[in-house]
């Protein structure tokens, strides 16, 4: 019996996504008032999960169609070589040679021909490696011309290759409509003044074992697996910190889903540092993963007054797609808990400061979110959440210089994003799209960040957390390695945005205490009056 019942398989992504998305209707679907913004969100979230399907899927038929090709040119190159090296020796050999080989015994000759054929093969696993390493623009990697001089695809194989493509545009131009959608939604949420108590379809007990669940088989799911070396989708090339770049992707899709077709190495086929890397990468994740549904919770408790809210936001999170295929990704899983706990420590200044600031030096993005907080903090508390984004950055930049990452400055550069946008980018723009459009879209980016700093003049904590959703789904449409995919930045902070009550009370002014030092002087004013 144990043969069958203690046996576990990884459910397949598309599989996955209609089970989550009938859980997700009958969980959360308002069914008493169909025509309401609760129903149009879960409708939102249910359909980012056919694009990012469509992206994955268009990338495993890509990677898979390149190894192959990079195979057979190796073979290719392989097999010429030998034929003109045994050409050019049969050419210098003297007569009396060639004749006493052709007397030699049948086992020298076939031991020669097994020798050369391990070399060939030693060759072209070498090769296929260092190819699939590479890391080059897809415009040169579709055609193989840095391999050999023509174009070595048969028409079948240049109508799949443009099949992948077309499904990897097509996804990535889903996802776009929809975090579109979702923008739009957070930026008009100030508006909405009127916000019904609309508590999930499940007693918070219920929803509590249901999320304890998920998360428990999700980790399981990082434990148990192994690194990638090669990032699918990273920001390894673009803005960023250097250390938590060095980290691997942690994969948990089921093995018949491996992205190129290819099974993960097993922890004895990986070096002394690389396990050290992926031990690494999976606390962090697990840790990560565990802090932001501790801080939803804690949010729906101590901010919103309702712990059902709460743990019905935590278990949506863990209900979405999204969640399930990306649950190893450090670099998309960090910036969102850090977002969190600055919102949950939000009436600590200092505290709040420290965890925007780690954010934004991580993964660069975050730091246009500074314009909004100081916003939000202007009228109270502005000087201490500087301080703590200050403090935050100079510890990152502090261990940059103990970690080693040699050149110093160029990684301090990469940091702080000070160099021109690459115009050699990754996700939707490598697939037609001149990445040069990418531009405008930058500076309307810019415009938001700066116009959310003035709109709404006034800013309470539900509008703090819309907006910072709004910038971190805007940011998704010029990000240049993966653009699009990174969801996890801006997830948590749509739900709670679609779970929050009326926080219109909940300014600085009200909730943070006055500074130690202008303390006497308010009381000294209170006492004259």
């Amino acid at each position: 019996m144990s043969e069958f019942l203690l046996y576990y398989r990884r459910p397949d992504p598309t599989t996955w996504v209609y089970m989550s998305s009938f859980l997700t209707i009958g969980l959360f679907f308002v069914f008493r008032r169909f025509w309401s913004i609760r129903n149009l969100d879960i409708l939102l979230l249910i359909l980012l999960a056919p694009g990012l399907l469509m992206v994955n899927e268009g990338y495993r038929r890509q990677t898979r169609l390149d190894r192959e090709l990079v195979q057979s040119i190796t073979l290719k190159r392989a097999a010429d070589d030998q034929q003109a090296t045994s050409s050019s020796d049969a050419a210098n050999e003297d007569a009396s040679n060639s004749a006493s080989q052709s007397d030699a015994p049948a086992e020298d000759r076939s031991t020669s021909a097994a020798v050369s054929g391990e070399e060939a093969n030693r060759t072209l696993v070498s090769a296929t490696d260092a190819a699939l390493a590479d890391e080059t623009p897809l415009a040169t990697r579709q055609t193989g011309l840095d391999v050999v001089d023509e174009d070595p695809r048969t028409p079948q194989q240049i109508a799949a290759y443009d099949s992948a493509i077309g499904l990897r545009r097509g996804g990535f131009i889903w996802l776009f409509v929809i975090e579109m959608g979702l923008m739009i939604r957070m930026l008009l949420d100030p508006l909405m003044v009127r916000r019904p108590l609309l508590d999930p379809n499940l007693t918070t007990g219920g929803l509590n074992f249901l999320g304890i669940s998920l998360f428990i088989f999700m980790m399981a799911n990082v434990v148990a697996s192994t690194p990638e070396i090669q990032r699918e989708q990273g920001p390894e090339l673009g803005p960023g910190y250097a250390l938590m770049n060095m980290l691997p992707t942690i994969p948990v899709r089921p093995i018949s889903e491996v992205l190129g077709g290819v099974e993960p190495p097993t922890l004895d086929e990986l070096s002394p540092a690389q396990q050290s890397r992926a031990a690494i990468a999976k606390i962090i994740a697990i840790i990560s993963q565990s802090a932001m549904l501790i801080g939803i919770l804690l949010i729906g408790n101590r901010h919103f007054g309702n712990l059902r809210s709460g743990a019905g936001c935590a278990t949506l999170y863990l209900l979405m797609p999204y969640t399930a295929q990306m649950t190893g990704r450090v670099d998309h899983v960090v910036p969102a808990a850090l977002l969190l706990w600055a919102i949950l420590l939000y009436r600590k200044p200092f505290f709040s400061g420290l965890f925007v600031g780690a954010a934004a030096g991580l993964v660069y993005y975050p730091f246009f979110l500074l314009p909004l907080w100081f916003s939000f903090y202007w009228q109270r508390g502005a000087r201490r959440f500087a301080i703590g984004v200050l403090s935050m950055i100079g510890v990152l930049m502090a261990l940059l210089v103990l970690g080693g990452t040699d050149p110093f400055f160029e990684h301090l550069r990469q940091m702080f994003g000070l160099f021109f946008p690459t115009q050699d980018p990754r996700g939707v723009w490598e697939l037609g799209w001149n990445p040069v459009w990418r531009l405008p879209v930058i500076v309307a980016f810019v415009i938001l960040s700066f116009f959310l700093a003035v709109w709404p003049a006034q800013k309470n904590l539900g509008i703090l957390i819309s907006c910072s959703a709004a910038l971190m789904i805007a940011a998704q449409f010029w990000h240049g390695y993966g653009g699009g995919l990174y969801m996890g930045w801006f997830l948590p902070l749509l739900l709670l945005t679609i779970f929050r009550p009326n926080l219109q009370d909940r300014i600085a002014l009200k909730v943070i205490d006055a500074a130690p030092a202008t303390q006497p002087r308010a009381t000294a004013q209170m006492d004259a009056a």
